[in-house]
């Protein structure tokens, strides 16, 4: 391993969502100007089997729909991205992220709630966009695509991965799955059309590279807590021998920041045992306005983070911080 990782991967948290709504394709757009290596595509189902780019498998925390919609909430007073057509959802208006009991932002000085003309895109209109972009400004960003709630979309009749595949297939990605060699993990991203497909849930990860034949790269992310809903067990995914095993299956793992140091700003193992297994570490996420209460500023958590602990990546609404803070360290 590396003594510093001066080229840390950039990937755009739901795009510039520091600076826009979160997964709007004026999100994206921003990010791939502002230099990410890769953008995330969270990914749901709607009602009629259209992959769309959204955090959560709930709307009304990103959008209008209980205006629009007031009768379609469900018994627990959510509103669900499967319960509507693509055609419906194209009808709501997108806000920057808000308490859907209040309507307060969550992030109050970031891009004003309520405001603007932004819609849901679907994963095709937001692959288009950014090979477009790639095109027209000679750069080759990758894609980070997560499945959102796999079991979760099984209870309810519908199967996420088997839609999603196809369509990144039909893209170029996936086709060509390489081992991170050491290059890699340094952050070089020469071997292109890049896409790491992440999920947290453990059984279908290991469904997507077993049953459903994915050989693209091929994350694990792991929660802050000891089980997931589905039976993940994160607590045995943190350990040496859990990660050798899913080094069998996987690439990498996305851990959450409180997984790589703890509250104190001490730093883990995790990493440390994850290169061991030869698999790359993209930690979540990275906020200017919400850093860990270890650090003072974002600097001092990109220097943790790619020289202390020798990450590989990171998750951030801020991607031009990153990209900067690379760019002074090389």
């Amino acid at each position: 391993m590396r003594e510093q990782n001066s080229k840390p991967t950039v990937i755009a948290h739901r795009g510039a969502s520091g600076y826009l709504p979160e997964h709007t394709l004026e999100a994206k757009a921003m990010a791939h100007a502002l230099g990410a290596d890769f953008l995330e595509q969270d990914l749901v189902l709607t009602k009629d089997d259209v992959p769309v780019v959204l955090h959560d498998i709930h709307i009304d925390t990103i959008s209008d729909v209980a205006t629009k919609f007031p009768s379609r909430k469900r018994p627990d007073g959510r509103y669900y991205a499967l319960d509507f057509t693509l055609a419906e959802l194209k009808t709501l208006r997108v806000s920057e992220r808000f308490d859907p009991k209040t309507g307060t932002a969550v992030f109050s000085r970031r891009f004003p709630a309520h405001s603007g003309a932004f819609e849901i895109p679907t994963l095709i209109e937001e692959i288009e966009l950014i090979q477009g972009l790639n095109k027209s400004t000679g750069r080759d960003v990758g894609i980070y695509p997560e499945l959102k709630s796999p079991a979760w979309h099984h209870q309810q009749g519908h199967d996420i991965s088997k839609i999603v595949l196809p369509i990144l297939d039909r893209y170029g990605y996936g086709r060509a799955r390489t081992r991170l060699n050491a290059d890699f993990a340094d952050g070089d991203l020469s071997d292109r059309r890049q896409c790491f497909l992440q999920c947290f849930e453990f059984n279908e990860v290991k469904r997507l590279r077993t049953e459903l034949g994915w050989e693209g790269n091929l994350v694990m992310l792991l929660a802050d807590v000891p089980k997931g809903d589905d039976g993940t067990d994160y607590r045995e995914l943190h350990t040496a021998k859990g990660l050798k095993e899913l080094a069998k299956i996987a690439d990498g793992i996305g851990p959450a920041l409180t997984g790589v140091f703890d509250k104190n700003g001490k730093l883990t193992d995790l990493v440390k045992f994850a290169h061991a297994a030869k698999l790359v570490v993209h930690p979540y996420t990275h906020r200017k306005d919400a850093l860990p209460q270890y650090v003072k500023s974002s600097d001092e958590l990109f220097q943790k983070l790619f020289v202390e602990a020798k990450a590989d990546g990171i998750f951030s609404d801020f991607c031009d911080m990153v990209v900067h803070w690379r760019a002074k360290t090389r």
